[in-house]
């Protein structure tokens, strides 16, 4: 249904503004080392529940966490993986959005490396000269 009334204008924010799509999704997180951590899989906004029509004036959602874990087989088969076996990362830990998600924690307490700590100490350990640094 066409209406004339014209769209009201965005109102300025404070801060940058990013698109979820092109910023944040499958982008590769490194932990205030440089360190890969993990990528980015999911997002958990605050606000409204979802398919709830939204109201002139209602504030907009608020990103509070990047989501990781296993979504491989949700994505070529489809569905959505179980809250409960996503890992969050609390949005106040990320210090920069970039070409890669800079984190200004360290990665090593974080669950969203487990993956990459076992494959490195239970795989990559094991091959001979894979304990050493190549440099």
């Amino acid at each position: 249904m066409k209406t004339d009334r014209p769209l009201a204008p965005v109102p300025p924010v404070a801060g940058r503004t990013l698109d979820a799509q092109l910023h944040l999704m499958d982008r590769q997180v490194l932990d205030h080392d440089g360190v890969p951590v993990t990528t980015v899989d999911d997002l958990e906004l605050s606000g409204p529940a979802l398919d709830t029509e939204l109201e002139p004036g209602t504030p907009a959602p608020v990103l509070t966490a990047l989501l990781t874990g296993p979504v491989l087989g949700t994505r070529i088969f489809g569905g959505r993986p179980p809250s409960a076996r996503l890992i969050r990362i609390p949005w106040k830990d990320v210090a920069d959005v970039g070409v890669v998600i800079s984190l200004g924690i360290s990665g090593e307490n974080l669950d969203a490396g487990w993956v990459e700590r076992w494959i490195r100490d239970k795989v990559i350990g094991r091959i001979p000269g894979g304990r050493h640094d190549p440099r």
